[in-house]
């Protein structure tokens, strides 16, 4: 093999319908569906180059041995989808333009770029449904954002985007804290499974939620589908909450801004909220709406807000051999 280099960009995903448990945790396999939409400027940019020594450099600086060994394993593990005994030392640099590993999924962003740039740096030719599969690997989300749009994430591992979607939608995200979460979502998602009464119920839940929110995006019924994010996103906090030792992630300021959200609706703006396994509360809107959820969220204390757009997939920015 020449040396390679590839440089590859994803975007984060929010998801409608929520990913939080895990049937198979050895191959990363869910225990229900998903639904999401990608988001840019959410994104990821990530380069991988075949080097003279493994290394993994995240926002600028050598990642923790932790990270790294994450990254590199996974590169592995495209070496041996590829059905190469052995991969070639590669180099790694990927910087997230947004808060990373604080509850936004960065995660998902960051092994969608790794996927699409890892491939192309190990020469590596696959379609989206097989690099979803694979970027599951690596993180359960990362499947969705290899795509753009809504995205639905099948209980058997792999990714898909939905057509005739009726609405459009942007959003809102109100960071509420930029520092690393306390407890990942892997960890989080495991250590709900095992302990919270209430899982079992939780998955029931998603399957139902997932087949309706699908529906709403058909028949464009945005209250419908904001009736079934926001009772998803508060059945799965409650789900973590429930866990012993319950997992909490929310903040003051969370619970400041899932107000407001609620009160914009009350008041005729079609919005609505929902909230990953973080702080951070995310308000979904169409687009001719955004200016106004943006005015009435910006005075929100100790946050800030970032303007998202429904992002594109995962792609190669350039390569050269």
């Amino acid at each position: 093999m020449g040396r390679s280099v590839a440089t590859a960009r994803a975007h984060a995903n929010i998801a409608l319908v929520k990913y939080w448990g895990k049937r198979d945790s050895a191959n990363n396999l869910p225990a229900a569906g998903s639904l999401s939409l990608t988001l840019e400027p959410l994104t990821t940019q990530t380069r991988v180059e075949v080097a003279e020594r493994d290394q993994v450099v995240l926002n600028g600086a050598v990642a923790d041995a932790g990270p790294a060994a994450r990254a590199l394993r996974f590169l592995d593990l495209l070496a041996q989808k590829a059905g190469r005994e052995e991969r070639p030392p590669l180099r790694v640099v990927s910087h997230n333009l947004f808060p990373t590993g604080a509850g936004l999924a960065s995660s998902a962003s960051g092994f969608a770029a790794l996927t699409v740039a890892g491939a192309a740096a190990l020469e590596i030719e696959a379609d989206p449904k097989t690099l979803s599969e694979w970027a599951r690997h690596g993180s359960g989300s990362a499947a969705r954002s290899i795509f753009g749009g809504f995205v639905r994430m099948h209980r058997e591992g792999w990714a898909e985007p939905l057509e005739d979607v009726g609405l459009e939608l942007g959003a809102v995200v109100v960071v509420v804290d930029d520092h690393q979460k306390d407890v990942g979502s892997t960890d989080g998602m495991e250590h709900t499974r095992r302990t919270s009464p209430y899982h079992d119920a939780w998955i029931r839940q998603v399957d139902a939620d997932l087949a309706a929110a699908e529906q709403a995006l058909r028949d464009r019924d945005l209250q419908r589908l904001a009736d079934i994010t926001e009772g998803n996103t508060l059945a799965m906090h409650a789900n973590a909450m429930a866990a012993r030792p319950g997992l909490l992630y929310w903040r003051p300021d969370t619970l400041a801004a899932v107000d407001r959200v609620r009160g914009l609706r009350s008041s005729g703006v079609p919005t609505f909220f929902t909230i990953d396994a973080g702080p951070h509360v995310v308000a979904f809107a169409p687009s001719e709406h955004l200016d106004r959820v943006e005015r009435e969220l910006r005075d929100l204390p100790g946050t800030r807000l970032i303007r998202a757009r429904a992002g594109g997939p995962a792609e190669r920015l350039d390569r050269t051999s």
